[in-house]
C-alpha cells in the first residue's frame, strides 16, 4: 500500500464534502449527455442482416423478441477462437443478471459474435451465462458498425511492437494476434417502429465502461484501478481467477 495523507475526521469531512459538489455535477453532466444520446437521429436499417439463433435463422426485426428496443453486446469471439475473450467475459458476466430488469424496461439485450452458434452455446454453458447469443451469418453486421478490421487496416498495428496485453488476450482466446485484433467489442441500440428497425447508438473503447461495473467500484477504493505500469493485464475470466486460502 502506497503512502497516502492520514488525517483527522473533520480534515476528511471538508475534503469529502468539496468532492461531492464535483460528483454531484458529473451526475448532472451524465443526466445531460444520456438525453443527447436518446436525441441522436435514428437511422433505418436498410441491409438484411440474417442471424444464427437457438430457434433457427432470425433477421434483425426478430431479435426484438416483442419488444420494441434492442441493446447488442458485440462479443468478441472469432471463427478461430477456442474461448471468448477475457474482457468480453468478464463484461457479459454485468450484462447477464440486467437482461431480465432490462426486459422489464421493454429493452431486449442479446450478444452477437461471429464463432459458430454451437461454439458460443458451450461457452455461455461454461460461464452460467442465460442472455440470447447470436451467430452472424456473413461479417457484414460487425463490420458496419466498425467491430470488425481487416488485416490491411491492422497492418500498422502488427507491423509496431505488440503490446504484451494484446498477445496475453490472443494466447486466452486460442488464436494468433492477428485474429484476436480483428475482432472488436462494441455495443448497439436499435429501435423497431412501425415495422422498420433504426440504428439509434453505438459506442466501443471506454463508452463499453457502463458495461465494467468492477471499474466503477474499483475507481472508490484506495488504490484505484491500479494498473499503471503492469505489463498483463488482470482480468481473467470468472472462472479462472486463484483465489487466496481464506
Amino acid at each position: 500500500m502506497p503512502e497516502h495523507t492520514v488525517g483527522t475526521q473533520e480534515q476528511f469531512e471538508a475534503a469529502r464534502q468539496e468532492l461531492l459538489a464535483e460528483e454531484k455535477a458529473l451526475t448532472r453532466r451524465n443526466d445531460e449527455l444520456a438525453r443527447k444520446r436518446r436525441e441522436l437521429p435514428w437511422v433505418p436499417v436498410e441491409k438484411d442482416y440474417r442471424f444464427e439463433t437457438e430457434d433457427g435463422p432470425k433477421a434483425l426485426a426478430d431479435l426484438f423478441d416483442g419488444r420494441s428496443q434492442l441493446l447488442v453486446y458485440h462479443f468478441m469471439f472469432g471463427p478461430s477462437y477456442a474461448a471468448g475473450c477475457p474482457v468480453c467475459s468478464s463484461i457479459a458476466d454485468t450484462l447477464d443478471p440486467n437482461a431480465v430488469h432490462l426486459r422489464a424496461r421493454d429493452v431486449t439485450l442479446i450478444c452477437s459474435s461471429r464463432a459458430p452458434l454451437d461454439k458460443l452455446l458451450a461457452y455461455r454453458d461454461r460461464m452460467g451465462w442465460s442472455f440470447d447469443w447470436v451467430s452472424t451469418v456473413g461479417a457484414d453486421f460487425h463490420r458496419d458498425l466498425g467491430f470488425l478490421y481487416t488485416e490491411e487496416e491492422l497492418r500498422p498495428f502488427l507491423d509496431g511492437d505488440i503490446p504484451q496485453t494484446v498477445s496475453q488476450m490472443a494466447e486466452a482466446t486460442g488464436t494468433d494476434v492477428l485474429r484476436y485484433v480483428t475482432e472488436g467489442p462494441g455495443l448497439s441500440a436499435y429501435t423497431l417502429s412501425d415495422g422498420t428497425v433504426h440504428r439509434t447508438y453505438v459506442t466501443t473503447a471506454r463508452g463499453l465502461e457502463p458495461a465494467m461495473a468492477y471499474y466503477g467500484l474499483l475507481d472508490r477504493t484506495p488504490l484505484g484501478r491500479h494498473e499503471e505500469g503492469e505489463q498483463t493485464h488482470w482480468l481473467r475470466r470468472h472462472d479462472e481467477y486463484v483465489t487466496s486460502p481464506a
